[in-house]
């Protein structure tokens, strides 16, 4: 079977699929991923990658829709999505720009099944012009339930143009544990977290002398509503006795001087490798942060910022893994540091290491 994993042009998009690509390709099957921009990244996974809108540029996008339709940039940054149908306008908007490359490629490779990645609608049209099952998979605990039709109903003179429709087979994956939100939607499988490969640093090999924080914002947040939390978490590190990571990426932290003797300026670390080894987490809400966070069983500390990070975050608390807050001051970081939620988190690992295995589902998927 040849499947193409479809994706929009995000890093948070198209690393939730690598377990899944994976499976695919371990059990024999071929595998291409088609997307564009940051996502390309996913080829350090050792997945063949095709770029289907060369030159894409998110920020160029993201200025292009502040000029043309701010409503959908303020709805995209500072809302408190609860539906992805809430910002299907801006899918409509985003989706076009990779309709070609993604059809040239799929005419060309002839896959027989399509994964596209939750909330966008660029594998939706792969599969309906091809004539193939579509499989949407999900990246968290929010749902992108009737998004397609949502998309389709916006942009239907052009789907139709290139010869669409509807799929008649279609399959959805959920990667978040039931008890984090409402119930599974198709099949229910597995979250491991991807955050690429690094060779790791010596000080994270070791075991911390003090409870150990990881520290992040994500790969948008930082770009959009900038990294004033971090200057809060350095501000009052120096009252809590622990070890503060911050593993923010190539971000430029010397508007902060100096930093206390327990805050480590940690570059970029993938979180999979840093969690293990943290007594709690803060960070922006982001599903890959929060689910990385759910899989190691971290408490956390959210402070949401826009999108579907409201969701997350109200799920945290409402599952009990986990404080949300607007601003971040010791008793807060002293809250979230103390283990108060550190037996519930575990549960919340354990229930999510129940789960179907991405092999399970590959089973299911080439024997449909």
């Amino acid at each position: 079977m040849r499947v193409l994993f479809v994706s929009s042009p995000g890093v948070g998009h198209v690393f939730p699929m690598v377990p899944l690509a994976w499976a695919f390709r371990a059990a024999g099957h071929e595998v291409l991923v088609a997307t564009s921009g940051e996502a390309l990244a996913v080829a350090g996974a050792g997945l063949p990658v095709v770029d289907i809108a060369p030159g894409l540029n998110r920020a160029e996008v993201m200025a292009r829709l502040r000029r043309e339709r701010p409503d959908i940039v303020q709805a995209m940054l500072t809302a408190e999505v609860r539906d992805l149908n809430e910002i299907v306008e801006a899918m409509a908007e985003i989706a076009p720009v990779l309709f070609d490359g993604a059809l040239a490629v799929a005419r060309e490779w002839r896959p027989d099944l399509v994964v596209q990645s939750q909330g966008q609608s660029v594998g939706l049209l792969v599969a309906g012009v091809l004539g193939i099952p579509l499989v949407e998979h999900n990246f968290g605990i929010i749902r992108a339930t009737g998004t397609q039709e949502s998309v389709y109903s916006r942009l239907a003179s052009t789907f139709d143009s290139y010869g669409f429709a509807m799929p008649t087979s279609r399959e959805w994956i959920d990667v978040a544990p039931p008890s984090m939100g409402a119930a599974p939607v198709g099949l229910s499988m597995r979250y491991i977290p991807y955050n690429g490969g690094a060779v790791l640093p010596s000080w994270l090999r070791s075991v911390p002398e003090r409870p150990r924080v990881a520290v992040t914002l994500g790969t948008v947040a930082p770009g959009m509503t900038g990294i004033g939390p971090v200057g809060q978490i350095i501000s009052c590190a120096k009252e809590i006795d622990a070890e503060f990571v911050l593993a923010l990426g190539d971000v430029d932290l010397g508007g902060f001087g100096p930093l206390p003797e327990n805050v480590r300026a940690a570059g970029w670390v993938p979180l999979n490798a840093l969690l293990p080894s943290c007594a709690a987490i803060v960070h922006h809400g982001g599903a890959g942060s929060t689910m990385a966070a759910l899989d190691a069983g971290v408490p956390q500390l959210v402070l949401p910022s826009g999108a579907d990070r409201y969701v997350n975050a109200d799920a945290v608390v409402r599952r009990g893994v986990g404080v949300r807050a607007v601003d971040v001051d010791a008793s807060v970081l002293r809250a979230v540091v103390g283990g108060g939620f550190r037996a519930v988190a575990v549960e919340v690992r354990e229930e999510m290491r129940a789960m179907r295995a991405p092999a399970g589902v590959v089973a299911v998927l080439a024997g449909s």
